[in-house]
């Protein structure tokens, strides 16, 4: 067993996102903190997610998704997207990508995706995904996730 898992993990720094999920009137969003560049070309992104979720559902579906960047001063959406929630988009402002995924306006930069190939990766998949486009929104600096404490619960989960 690992000593303290929950902060020593913490050291592997790496920022928050809120990935959007789905395509027309089917979308959502959840907060995301497992992403990660795995090629240059293609551009390609790893991002972690539960299959278990809804968002996990859409996703396959949809087979495209945006990863939104958070600043630094955005923990209150960290929060907010990373629970489970009945119509958790209202009352943010969404822009529609070219895949038709959502985009959060005001997240510092996105990459809009579409899903590659999935591989398996203990209890959450890992989807593989292109960046088709990607832009900076507003200006910032990333939030990361060794700013956000306990507020994904890992400490229980350890």
């Amino acid at each position: 067993m690992i000593e303290h898992a929950d902060t020593v993990l913490k050291q592997i720094n790496h920022g928050v996102y809120v990935i959007g999920v789905g395509t027309g009137e089917r979308q959502n969003a959840f907060t995301a903190a497992w992403v990660m560049q795995v090629s240059f070309n293609p551009l390609l992104l790893a991002i972690s997610i539960n299959p278990a979720h809804y968002s996990y559902q859409l996703l396959q579906d949809s087979g495209v998704c945006t990863v939104n960047v958070l600043g630094r001063d955005q923990f209150a959406l960290a929060e907010h997207f990373g629970r489970s929630a009945k119509d958790k988009m209202a009352g943010f402002q969404w822009r529609q990508a070219e895949t038709g995924a959502p985009i959060l306006s005001e997240s510092l930069a996105y990459f809009d995706c579409r899903v590659s190939h999935y591989a398996d990766a203990g209890d959450h998949k890992i989807a593989v995904c292109e960046v088709l486009t990607a832009a900076t929104l507003n200006p910032g600096r990333p939030l990361l996730y060794s700013q956000t404490g306990d507020m994904d619960g890992s400490s229980k989960l350890y």
